[in-house]
């Protein structure tokens, strides 16, 4: 069975590790301040100028001032930290951002990613996504393995204008958890109750299928 959103930020909460600076893109990124291990402490960042992001408010906690790159209400953490673009940026830039997990339209084989624009149809704009990819060697993607017509987002090469170039190494999906290395993709985990045989048919690119495929785990 495909997992859910909120699955899908359950699973990359358990990439986190102590101490990390992680910045969460917009969509199923942001979720993953929801799920984040108890007792461990992690950090984070939101490119439009806010170190130490909570979890999203309850409604007695909303404050219309306080949002995340994505514009949506969220809380601060003790400790967290606001300041300007620039400085965000810096710290993106600077290579300061040990985890940043981005939504995608399309990832192919090579490592590269498209996510801002589908031409004729939408614009969704580059926002931070292009800096975030540049200055960032630890990135995972969420998105879901198909589109809503069944086409692969999983491509031999991206169709679509690249926000970044040989730049991404992992991807998770409803369906699967992938790294991306010699180019092709590599499959680590499958989505519980989900076969093999589904997740090569939805796949464009060159896939490798280990010997063993354990299922995802969730506790």
């Amino acid at each position: 069975m495909a997992l859910s959103r909120q699955q899908i930020a359950q699973r990359v909460a358990q990439e986190l590790q102590d101490g990390y600076y992680v910045n969460l893109g917009i969509g199923i990124p942001t979720l993953v301040a929801n799920y984040i291990p108890a007792g461990m402490q992690v950090l984070l960042q939101s490119e439009n100028g806010l170190l130490g992001m909570g979890q999203f408010p309850s409604e007695e906690q909303i404050d219309a001032d306080l949002i995340n790159a994505g514009k949506q209400t969220v809380t601060m953490a003790t400790g967290a930290a606001i300041f300007d673009s620039a400085e965000s940026f810096a710290m993106i830039r600077g290579g300061h951002v040990d985890l940043t997990v981005l939504g995608a339209f399309e990832v192919d084989c090579q490592g590269n990613i498209a996510s801002y624009m589908i031409p004729g149809k939408l614009i969704k704009g580059m926002g931070g996504a292009m800096d975030l990819v540049a200055g960032a060697d630890n990135i995972i993607v969420t998105m879901t393995h198909a589109s809503k017509s069944g086409e692969s987002k999983l491509l031999s090469q991206c169709q679509l204008p690249l926000t970044g170039k040989g730049c991404i190494k992992r991807v998770l999906t409803d369906l699967a958890f992938i790294e991306i290395k010699n180019g092709q993709f590599h499959l680590l985990e499958r989505a519980p109750g989900v076969s093999i045989e589904t997740i090569i048919k939805l796949t464009a690119g060159e896939l490798v299928v280990p010997e063993h495929v354990p299922e995802m785990c969730f506790e």
